[in-house]
């Protein structure tokens, strides 16, 4: 599952986070009653390396873990989404990082649930944050990186409408190791919008 970026707008203008509703899913904000998820999502044996989320959390790493995703917005370093069951339990993460110095591209990390994978949701997800994405008028290019092994993850972004472009090799120190990543995108097509996707902004 790719990793969040670490790139980071140079302005401080707070970020507003809709609600994004999907196929089985909805994006939205986190809660301080999602602390169970983050500790499961804590103890994979792939998420903490490949996310910020940290190793084996306690309720209060938790708890720090979803400020943090609040705090991105209000910095405006990008919008960091709950993936949501159909029944509002979280079952992963969802974000879309602008890049710095090129206000047209933007990237997205995720990541689920060991418990959750397997239904289509990251799929959902991406196509979900993708269609909303399109509603912010600068950008035109959508970006995420795979690891090639990641067999689930770039399936799931191919489901999305994201295509291939290649292999960035030696890209990314993971496990204190160098890998190579896929690179994948995604387009806006000629008048393409938000069509398709209810969004609100949270209160």
């Amino acid at each position: 599952m790719p990793g969040p970026s670490h790139s980071r707008r140079r302005e401080s203008t707070p970020l507003i986070l809709p609600t994004v509703s999907g196929n089985g899913i909805v994006l939205r904000a986190f809660r301080d009653d999602d602390v169970e998820t983050v500790r499961a999502a804590s103890r994979d044996p792939l998420i903490p390396d490949l996310t910020t989320v940290p190793r084996n959390a306690d309720r209060r790493g938790a708890l720090a873990y979803i400020a943090r995703q609040h705090r991105r917005l209000r910095s405006g370093a990008g919008y960091s989404f709950a993936i949501a069951s159909v029944d509002d339990r979280a079952i992963g993460q969802i974000g879309l990082w602008p890049v710095r110095d090129d206000p047209g591209r933007a990237s997205i990390g995720y990541w689920i649930l060991e418990s959750a994978r397997g239904h289509g949701h990251a799929s959902a997800a991406l196509r979900a944050l993708s269609e909303w994405a399109w509603s912010l008028p600068s950008l035109e290019r959508l970006e995420l990186f795979v690891e090639p092994w990641n067999t689930g993850s770039w399936k799931a972004a191919e489901a999305a409408g994201f295509e291939r472009e290649g292999l960035l090799r030696s890209w990314r120190v993971i496990r204190s190791e160098r890998r190579d990543l896929l690179i994948y995108s995604r387009l806006r097509e000629p008048g393409e919008s938000n069509a398709g996707s209810a969004h609100r902004p949270d209160a």
